[in-house]
């Protein structure tokens, strides 16, 4: 493996960002580790990672990384993975506006503006691959994860047309999605906050309902069966990374693997009176 392969990860203040980064500069590759704060900055690189400060809520911090970027790696880029994002719970009936939007700028239009950013390196250069991370709920929807299902399901849209444009010039720059299920990680803490702090569940509707959404989410260890830990995301982005003709979608759990099947076969109703119960 050519240690001039830089690769930038965004949203590696724990869990699948942080594997892996850690992870791909063992292997030799070149890593640009990102995160939103500067104390999580500062960590990462106490654990020997190249890191630096990277804001998907804030075009200025995006400019300034991928600039700080180019200038350490000579202008090249080989790979971006797309990772930073957390959950917005509640109810859709529930969700501001603002909410709504908070929830897409960093799931979002963080990942369309340093992607379209990194676009015109690797068309230069030659070659390139780009890694959305998404999720299993950008394949099927779940009560009170409509912010995060729809900044997942946009995502899947925009990747999909993305891959097809860039194909019509590009032969050699390969997008993917990664569709990871429940993943080992600081997600349900991070969503738990996310509830707290904008939803007004004392006077939702949902209010009982809630309670069990709650639960999930201040659970200790996992809260789904089928759990992996994120070494499973890791195995898929090798994969994209180095294989000469990577996947265009890569499932990773046993969930994943059953909703995609089941979206397929069973009729829309029936999947909805499943994924009620989750």
């Amino acid at each position: 493996m050519n240690i001039t392969k830089s690769v930038l990860v965004t949203g590696c203040s724990s869990g699948i960002g942080l594997c892996v980064a850690h992870e791909l500069h063992k292997m030799g590759y070149q890593v640009f580790a990102t995160a939103r704060q500067k104390e999580d900055v500062t960590k990462l690189k106490e654990l020997g990672l190249n890191a630096l400060q990277l804001d998907l809520d804030d075009s200025l911090s995006i400019q300034n990384a991928v600039k700080q970027i180019l200038h350490e790696t000579g202008g090249t880029l080989y790979a971006l993975f797309n990772n930073g994002a957390y959950g917005q719970a509640g109810a859709v009936e529930d969700l501001s506006r603002d909410v709504l939007r908070k929830q897409f700028e960093t799931n979002l239009f963080g990942w369309l503006e340093l992607t379209n950013m990194v676009l015109p390196i690797m068309r230069q250069q030659g070659y390139g691959r780009i890694i959305q991370n998404s999720s299993v709920l950008g394949l099927v929807a779940m009560p009170f994860r409509g912010a995060y299902n729809a900044s997942k399901y946009a995502l899947e849209g925009l990747t999909d047309t993305l891959r097809m444009e860039v194909n019509l010039t590009s032969k050699n720059i390969h997008i993917s999605l990664i569709e990871p299920g429940p993943i080992t990680s600081r997600f349900r803490a991070n969503a738990l906050k996310a509830f707290n702090n904008h939803i007004d569940r004392k006077n939702s509707v949902h209010k009982d309902l809630y309670q069990r959404l709650i639960d999930r989410l201040e659970k200790e260890g996992p809260a789904a069966p089928f759990t992996e830990p994120p070494e499973a995301v890791l195995k898929r982005v090798v994969h994209a990374l180095e294989s000469p003709k990577p996947k265009i979608r890569y499932y990773v759990t046993v969930p994943t693997y059953l909703f995609a099947f089941l979206r397929l076969v069973l009729p829309w109703r029936w999947l909805d009176n499943i994924l009620k119960r989750y």
